[in-house]
């Protein structure tokens, strides 16, 4: 069985010193060990930005796209290979702006994915510009005067989209973070996990003291019922937005591939594809 360290490579990160963008790493691996699957099981795609760099430092099938289209090549891998473990990965910018759309058609698919963003509120590849989860008010080269635009709320904007599994968590605790990653695993259906992961150079507001002060964990709340999507909303508003945990989950919507009317038990890598001359012919014959 495969340990935290098999999921290593020797590609050294580099992300600046401080980043939480290396516990997200660690609580991928530390997830894909403790839920029994191999290397050789694992498809990590990522986007663009600091946080695209991840799918390159894990040890395990990787594919780098280009920028908010994780997701759509992280369903089509899945959909041609549902053996595979499909970990999608991201920043704010490149799942909230840009690959937004992406995101909330992901989210109402359901197709059986995991999903972690690295949420820093700024962009930090292209140097502390405003990104859509930066407050009113936010100041930066890109908003001298701060930004008049409201943040982008990801988890209200998960669960009104039909989310079977949403959950937040912070990189400094990655025990908790690398429970929700192994949950988002092992749940049949699109896995939506946001992850506050401080950007120590270009953002000085959502710094981990911040966080560390703002955040309520959902164990902590007397009473609160995951599988309550009534009470996942209020809940979230009433914080807003600043919990951790297992926000909502639901077992009982089938996943997209189980919906897919005639959806193949073996993998199309295992399929036979080759057919006669007369059978090609007869399919091109169709289009023309």
């Amino acid at each position: 069985m495969a340990t935290f360290k098999d999921f290593r490579n020797t590609v050294k990160p580099n992300w600046c010193p401080g980043c939480g963008d290396f516990s997200v790493q660690a609580a991928i691996q530390r997830a894909a060990a403790n839920v029994g699957i191999e290397p050789n099981e694992l498809a990590v795609i990522s986007g663009i930005g600091c946080s695209g760099r991840i799918s390159g430092y894990i040890n395990s099938y990787g594919f780098h796209g280009i920028h908010g289209r994780a997701l759509p090549i992280a369903q089509g891998l899945k959909m041609a290979n549902r053996d595979l473990n499909v970990i999608a990965s991201g920043g704010d910018g490149d799942g909230f702006a840009i690959g937004m759309g992406h995101t909330i058609h992901s989210i109402r698919r359901n197709i059986d994915i995991t999903y972690v963003v690295m949420d820093n509120q700024i962009y930090g590849l292209t140097k502390g510009q405003t990104s859509p989860r930066s407050a009113a008010g936010f100041i930066t080269k890109s908003t001298p005067g701060g930004a008049i635009e409201p943040s982008l709320k990801p988890l209200e904007v998960a669960l009104t989209s039909g989310a079977t599994f949403v959950a937040q968590g912070f990189s400094t605790d990655i025990k908790e973070l690398t429970a929700l990653i192994e949950a988002g695993i092992n749940h049949k259906g699109f896995s939506f996990i946001n992850v506050f992961s401080p950007c120590v150079t270009y953002n000085k507001v959502n710094t981990y003291d911040w966080f560390k002060e703002n955040l309520t964990k959902l164990a902590d709340i007397e009473g609160y019922d995951n599988a309550d999507r009534a009470m996942a909303m209020r809940t979230v508003m009433e914080h807003e937005g600043l919990v951790t945990g297992i926000i909502y989950q639901d077992t009982e919507t089938a996943s997209y591939q189980e919906k897919v009317p005639g959806y193949s038990e073996l993998p199309l890598t295992d399929i036979d594809i080759n057919m006669s001359e007369n059978d090609f012919n007869k399919l091109v014959k169709e289009f023309m």
